[in-house]
């Protein structure tokens, strides 16, 4: 039987090249900024290079499918685009923003010359602001480029207990400077994880090197790597000064909508939306997916408390956290995170597997 034209030696189904070909209105916004943005000593990939010719087209012995070139950039936040730092390679994110947004205002002062080295402070770095050439209302936020806090995926309960405490940190911090993120949930809160990459990764395919996505990228192992956690995304954030007596706000947008007060009407405390919606993140992430985690039971209680005044401040959930911390053994936080639906028999095997591959590391 003949193969159908449609499919590859391989018997995959042929992609439309056309499509990939095809830059949509979005990038092709990005692209005519190209030369704007390198100027400024930042690159994005050939695909948004003025003149770009496929690569499969110029060799039409390239796979598509393995081409770097037929990737685009984020097709569901058309404002976000990756692109490299000239001066070291250093892979970054560049937002397109209001230049008179809160986003853009909050986000800035949280990295201001007083704030940024200080250690608690766990709001994303804004490398720099670019003021778009051509319409002023509108900047471009470079940023380092972040992973989601899971990927790669939590390998010791030690890791857990370090996401928790460094987010509940920088929580605390934020509040102390009068911002609340309103929006701090799993999309909105990410981890710097270049270190754990030693060749790097595709920003469109970040299982895979940077020039080579049928390449896997290599991965350190997470129980020997330490990583920062960011919160990101201020466009729904408020900040208040030192002497606003009011701070209530009104609204219902936001990732979490399990947040019981959440109003257009009826003012609210968004210090403890907060609470809630990173109590929510630990519950789901954490308690509801792994069975030996339950010292975070307490905790958690309190802080998805649907009574917002019952819930701890950021200072208190923290100070309660490092409680239940210091109360961990060495032993237990080395174990890695055991799914609540693993079987015992596969529980014992993977901790052996575990607890192996740790002595070893703990030789080279």
């Amino acid at each position: 039987m003949s193969k159908s034209p449609s499919a590859d030696t391989s018997g995959r189904p042929r992609p439309n090249k056309s499509v990939f070909a095809r830059l949509g209105s979005a990038e092709i916004s990005w692209r005519e900024r190209q030369v704007f943005l390198a100027e400024h000593g930042y690159m994005l990939r050939p695909r948004y290079r003025p003149g770009w010719t496929p690569s499969w087209e110029i060799d039409p012995t390239v796979d598509i499918l393995n081409a770097e070139d037929h990737l685009s950039t984020f097709p569901t936040r058309p404002n976000l685009m990756d692109a490299r730092r000239m001066s070291d390679n250093e892979l970054v994110l560049i937002k397109r923003v209001r230049s008179d947004s809160a986003e853009l205002r909050i986000a800035c002062a949280l990295y201001s010359d007083t704030l940024r080295n200080n250690p608690r402070n766990h709001s994303v770095p804004v490398l720099e602001i670019l003021r778009d050439p051509e319409d002023e209302t509108w900047s471009y936020m470079v940023m380092p480029f972040l992973r989601y806090i899971d990927d790669p995926p939590f390998e010791s309960i030690e890791n857990v207990l370090d996401c928790c405490e460094q987010l509940l940190e920088g929580l605390a911090f934020l509040h102390e400077q009068g911002v609340a993120h309103r929006d701090c949930a799993y999309r909105n809160v990410m981890m710097d994880a270049k270190a754990l990459f030693p060749r790097g990764f595709h920003p469109r395919a970040e299982k895979c090197l940077p020039d080579q996505i049928s390449v896997r990228a290599p991965v350190l192992s997470r129980r020997d790597i330490p990583v920062k956690y960011y919160f990101v995304d201020f466009g729904i954030s408020t900040q208040f000064g030192s002497g606003d007596s009011d701070r209530l706000v009104t609204g219902t947008f936001g990732l979490d909508q399990d947040v019981p007060e959440l109003s257009n009407d009826k003012p609210y405390d968004p210090f403890k939306v907060d609470i809630f919606i990173l109590g929510n993140m630990f519950t789901k992430l954490f308690y509801e997916k792994y069975a030996n985690v339950n010292m975070l039971t307490p905790l958690l209680y309190e802080m998805l408390s649907p009574d917002p005044a019952e819930r701890p401040t950021a200072a208190e959930s923290l100070e309660k956290f490092r409680s239940i911390r210091r109360g961990v053994s060495t032993l237990w936080a080395s174990c890695r995170p055991r799914p609540r639906d693993e079987s015992l028999p596969v529980t014992a095997v993977l901790n052996a597997a575990a607890f192996v591959g740790s002595v070893l590391r703990s030789f080279v």
